[in-house]
């Protein structure tokens, strides 16, 4: 297989909730595979370091500032940028939050904060950069899926509903937008070393119990996620369309 089929030269990726973490991760993998990177959250001087971070190795970077949960400023934002800047060919929604409590306890509000963030945004800035993608009759989507879009542990329930979602969505995705040329995917990270799950990483007990569960018997470095990304972002994955891809070290393979 030609190495030009992982070429980004001359894409423009947005990825969402990209100023640290995977997103960030995936933003600079991008960049390593020639594409102009958009940054986005909603603080925008940690935006900004990110950006010169970026920019110091040799990235074309923006950033584009908005909340992924805000359906209207999601709209704007995007046709904003899309009217004067150029075109968004690669949408990667990876903004998303965690919040550990026992189901019987967790909190309602908490609840509506996750569906809102690791679902409704994926909507919302999925259809914004759609809309464009299908007037070009081309466009890459890449939702930023979980382990535990296949599996649950105590105390996440609700994330766990969140994910499941995200991957039923992307099946929509691409079964409403694939006759428009536009290929939608997730990427399912297993546990990786991030922010995120700064709690579990300084966890003894956890970290020991991860390596035991996990074929590979380790956390995942998030620089171990660029390549699935490439590949979904790029010609290679012309013909792949609303499936999940599992980055996980083989844990939602092994009992």
């Amino acid at each position: 297989m030609s190495t030009q089929l992982f070429d980004l030269t001359g894409k423009r990726a947005l990825i969402t909730g990209s100023s640290q973490g995977i997103g960030f991760a995936l933003a600079r993998g991008l960049a390593a595979a020639g594409a102009s990177i958009v940054l986005n959250g909603r603080d925008t001087t940690k935006l900004e370091a990110a950006a010169d971070i970026l920019r110091g190795e040799g990235a074309s970077v923006e950033t584009l500032a908005f909340d992924a949960t805000d359906h209207d400023g999601v709209r704007a934002a995007v046709d904003g940028f899309e009217a004067t800047t150029g075109a968004i060919d690669i949408l990667v929604n990876n903004a998303g939050m965690q919040h550990r409590t026992a189901l019987e306890d967790f909190p309602a509000d908490a609840f509506e904060r996750l569906l809102q963030t690791n679902v409704a945004s994926v909507f919302h800035v999925g259809q914004a950069c759609a809309r464009h993608m299908i007037k070009r009759g081309a466009g890459k989507i890449v939702n930023i899926a979980s382990v535990q879009t296949a599996l649950a542990r105590p105390g996440i329930a609700p994330y766990t509903a969140t994910k499941g979602a995200v991957a039923n969505l992307t099946k929509g995705m691409a079964t409403d937008w694939a006759r428009h040329g536009l290929q939608c995917n997730a990427l399912a990270p297993g546990y990786f070393d991030t922010p995120l799950n700064a709690a579990l990483v300084a966890d003894p007990e956890f970290s020991a119990w991860l390596a035991n569960r996990t074929p590979a018997q380790r956390w995942g470095n998030v620089e171990e996620l660029v390549g699935a990304c490439i590949f979904l972002t790029s010609e290679a994955s012309s013909f792949v369309n609303g499936t999940t891809v599992y980055v996980d070290g083989g844990i939602t393979a092994s009992l």
